[in-house]
């Protein structure tokens, strides 16, 4: 009797290399228009939507408009009348993040900060270096950190009243008015971004 269907013998057709190739460069196209185009899109404009500050950098201005800077990059205040941001090993340079990862007893890291303390007593005479709070003194992991403890903004407030005349209990309130509390109030420190700080500090002088 002849039997009307085909039986499998196991045996497998092989796609071409053609084919493959065609397969390969069709899935390529795809996820180069998903992943390469239409996500980063999506994700820039749902960005400018939802957080437009922080998808623009964070950025600070003054009271007339001009960007001086972001909040999420430290910079240096050279100006003794203002508060005085973290030790900075790469000059607070964003495009080279990091620090040097001294050693406790490195010989430079040293130097660097009996330089710092003895700079902190030409220009903090009135306050002893007992009270200067070690963040002044140190670098952050990254180099950019822009904030400061607390206690390193309150420890500034006598020379800053003495060189901007303004009172001391206003600088104490302006202190604790930018002072920022833990995330989520469980995680991190409380610290004071500097910039804000200063800028802030100069409305006030004026």
């Amino acid at each position: 009797m002849t039997q009307s269907t085909h039986e499998t013998t196991g045996e497998q057709v092989s796609a071409s290399p053609a084919a493959f190739v065609f397969t390969t460069v069709r899935l390529s196209i795809v996820f180069i228009i998903l992943c390469g185009m239409i996500y980063p899109l999506a994700s820039t404009a749902l960005a400018q939507v939802l957080m437009p500050a922080q998808a623009n950098g964070s950025l600070l201005k003054d009271a007339s408009g001009k960007v001086v800077g972001s909040a999420l990059i430290g910079q240096s205040f050279t100006n003794q009348a203002m508060f005085q941001s973290r030790v900075s090993s790469i000059g607070y340079k964003a495009e080279a993040s990091g620090s040097n990862n001294y050693g406790p007893s490195n010989p430079d890291m040293l130097q660097r900060t009996k330089d710092s303390i003895a700079q902190w007593k030409l220009d903090n005479p009135g306050v002893p270096v007992s009270q200067l709070p070690v963040d002044l003194i140190t670098n952050s992991g990254s180099g950019l950190d822009p904030h400061i403890s607390p206690a390193a903004a309150l420890v500034q407030v006598p020379r800053i009243s003495k060189l901007t005349g303004i009172p001391a209990d206003t600088l104490e309130a302006l202190v604790k008015e930018h002072t920022e509390g833990r995330d989520l109030g469980l995680f991190g420190e409380k610290r004071v971004n500097v910039l804000k700080l200063n800028l802030a500090l100069t409305e006030v002088a004026k």
